[in-house]
Order: structure tokens, then sequence, then C-alpha cells
């Protein structure tokens, strides 16, 4: 709660600001950008992208100054930028899983603060991570804003209240058939116009991974491996809820088990829209430890599930990039984390779409072969089952039926490849 005090002493007592080095400065590093020019204490010394005019039109476009745009270091050489010995913390958002390990461990090697926004890479090998940055004193943070993060600090409120988290998670729009969704039909499920896409530049590859299942995988595998959480065997049932029945519709008798992962949809089966839904929103389920606390439930007019021992809190909203200063600060003046992986409990694994043939190459999340999805990483470790983050240029060994779990043995793999060198030896460590 004193974060912003402490920023602004940063500013003011002679020590200067934090120094942010940004990799990719897409959707949520604009946003991030957007928020710089009134965050005291913050200074942003380079970006780091393939496209180096392409941020200086973002930096203009999200309102800088050309004074501002002036003092900014532009590269396209992220490592080089990582390297630099005037910043901080470095901000990773390119979203691209093996690019992402290759910048947290060069700014783990550096002595840098990595804030991983990067999700995809997280999942991928961020336990591994997260055990490198500790062992050199830095830290390695999963990025406030963005889903996980916020997720992560319900449930870390939940318990230190003494509450027992029983379910943890997100609210999307899901029906069954999106699991086959491609980047030809993501506008349609969406509801978005392509036309309207199009004159947006809007990636169908990327919001395909939004609508196909699998981003709420990822982004709960990294929940799960932040706080013990664990999915349901089957992986996410994404059942409908809105904001006042989180507490029924995931109490005990609906979940897997307490202590449990899940994603609520917006829309019932049946396409209807549910009333005050958290499609955009982050929610917690706990548990009264005991009857006084249910009582107190009831006299605050906290709803409750029919036995009067479950609550819920929501937050009916996330802001993305515009809320990563926490994370920023939160590393810098505190050495500590938004949410940061503890352990292997969940992976996101490559599921076809349709029958994939020998001979074809996997297109990767939000492609047309694959989506992602959530299951007990030990599960995973049983099937050999390929991440959703390296299927991705792979090319198939072997057929494999739709709705089947793609593995190792399925695919050609490079055993050079610098990030599945690094995903295998995360799977040795934690396994």
């Amino acid at each position: 709660m004193n974060l912003y005090s402490r920023s602004l002493a940063e500013a003011t007592d002679g020590q200067g600001p934090v120094r942010v080095g940004l990799v990719g400065a897409g959707k949520f590093g604009s946003m991030f950008l957007a928020q710089v020019p009134t965050s005291p204490g913050l200074e942003v010394v380079a970006i780091a992208d393939l496209s180096t005019e392409r941020v200086r039109s973002a930096c203009t476009n999200v309102g800088w100054s050309d004074a501002r745009i002036g003092k900014v270091r532009f590269t396209s050489d992220a490592l080089d930028m990582i390297a630099s010995p005037d910043i901080d913390v470095i901000v990773e958002a390119t979203g691209h899983p093996s690019a992402g390990i290759r910048h947290a461990r060069a700014a783990i090697a550096a002595g840098k603060h990595i804030v991983m926004v990067n999700v995809e890479a997280d999942v991928l090998a961020g336990p591994l991570l997260a055990r490198q940055a500790e062992a050199a004193g830095v830290v390695y943070s999963l990025a406030y804003g963005d889903q996980p993060a916020l997720i992560c600090e319900m449930v870390d409120w939940a318990r230190t209240c003494g509450f027992e988290v029983v379910a943890a998670g997100k609210g999307t729009k899901y029906l069954p058939i999106f699991h086959t969704s491609t980047p030809d039909t993501v506008w349609h499920y969406r509801g978005v116009d392509p036309e309207d896409a199009r004159k947006g530049g809007m990636n169908a590859q990327m919001f395909n991974s939004f609508i196909d299942g699998t981003k709420s995988g990822i982004e709960m595998a990294a929940v799960a491996n932040a706080t013990g959480l664990a999915p349901a065997p089957d992986g996410l049932r994404f059942p409908p809820a809105s904001a006042e029945k989180l507490a029924q519709v995931l109490s005990e008798k609906n979940l897997h088990h307490r202590g449990q992962v899940e994603v609520v949809s917006s829309v019932e089966r049946d396409g209807s829209t549910v009333p005050n839904n958290l499609r955009w929103g982050v929610y917690v389920v706990f548990a009264a430890p005991n009857a006084y606390t249910e009582r107190c439930f009831r006299e605050y007019g906290v709803e409750s599930d029919e036995t009067g021992t479950l609550a819920a809190l929501h937050r009916p909203f996330h802001l993305i990039g515009l809320e990563l200063n926490v994370s920023i600060f939160s590393a810098a003046l505190r050495g500590e984390t938004t949410g940061c992986p503890k352990g292997f409990v969940a992976d996101v694994v490559a599921t076809a779409k349709r029958d994939i043939k020998a001979g074809e190459t996997l297109d990767g999340e939000g492609g047309y072969l694959v989506w992602g999805k959530l299951m007990p990483a030990a599960d995973s470790l049983a099937i050999g089952g390929l991440p959703i983050g390296l299927a991705h240029g792979i090319r198939m060994k072997r057929a494999v039926a739709a709705g089947q779990s793609v593995t190792w043995d399925d695919v050609e793999i490079d055993d050079g490849d610098e990030a599945y060198r690094f995903r295998k030896e995360m799977e040795q460590a934690f396994a």
C-alpha cells in the first residue's frame, strides 16, 4: 500500500528513478508505455523490438512527447539491451516462448529483475527460471495487470486472512466448439466484424488463442504453478457463472477437488449471455474456517453458497499493461514478486483440433492444428506431452487423431534447440 510513496521518494531523494528496459512493444507494452509519463520514480531507458520504427510510432501514439522519445534508446538487439548497466528491471513482453526464456536467462545472468509478461514462456519453463533468479538474488515475477498475477494476489489475500482457497481463476467467453476454432473462424466466434479486425490490425492467430481455450489453459497453469492450486485431471470445465453465483457454481459439489483453478464462462452452453458475467475479470472462492466466520458472512451481506460456508470475491475487469508499474516497483523497491512459480503443478499440452497427418508442420498457439489443454504436470510427464509453447514449426512423425494429446514421440525434435533443452532441464529438476 506504500508503493506510490516509495516511488515518489525514489524520484526526489537523489537515488534516481527505477530504470526499465522493455522487450517487445505490442499491445501490452504500449499500454505500459502510456502510463510512463504520469509515473514518478520510473524511467524507460531502452526499448528492444524487431521494428524500432514501429516502436517509435507506438510511443507517439500513446502520447509521448518528442523530448521523452528522444531520451530512449531504441534497438532491435534485445540481448545487448539487457546487458546494459543502466537498467534495473527488464520487462519481457514479446509473447514468444523461446525468446522469453532466452531473454529471462540473460536478465538473470546480468543481475537484473525480470517481469515476465510472456506467460507462454513462464508456463513452458518458469519454475526453473524462478529458481535461477532466486539463486542470483534477483526477482522473477508475473506481470501485474495480467490476470494470473491478479489471481495470485487474491489467493494470497484469502490465505493471509486465514481462509482456505477452494477455487480461483478468471472469466472468458467459452463454448465447446471453440476448441476447433482457427484463424479463419475466430472473428465469428468473438463477434467481431472481419473488416473491423483488419482495420484495427488485429492478429487472427493471436486472438484465436484466446477463443480456442489455449490462453485460458496457459494462464491457469501459471496460477497453479505460483499458488499450488491444481487443475482437474480432465482440464478446464468452463462452467457458466455470474459474479453473484461464483460460490454456488464453484462449490465442492461441482469441483473435482478443493483448491482448484477454473475458468468460468460468460455464456451459457446455448450461447446466451450470462447476466453480470465475469468475462474480463478474476475471482477467488474461499471457505469460512468456523461457525463464527459463517455468521459474519451473513451479518455483512456476503454472498455465499447454500451451506453458508463458501464466499467469493471478484474483480470485474483487468487493465493489463496499464497496471504493470505495480510489478516493476514491487521488484525494484521491495524485492518482491507479484506472482512467481514455486513448483511444476500444471502444464499445457498441444491437443489436436482435427486429425493431423504425419508430415504436417504444427503452427503453434492459436493456429489451425492444435490448441493447448491444461492438465496436471504429473499427467503431462506421464504421457510425454508436447508443451504448447514448443508446438510451432515442428514436423509430425506420425498421425494424431482429433482430440488427442500430441507427445514428444509424435514429432521431430531438434535436440539442439535452446528452449527444448531448457524445458527438459526444468522437467528433470521438478519431476
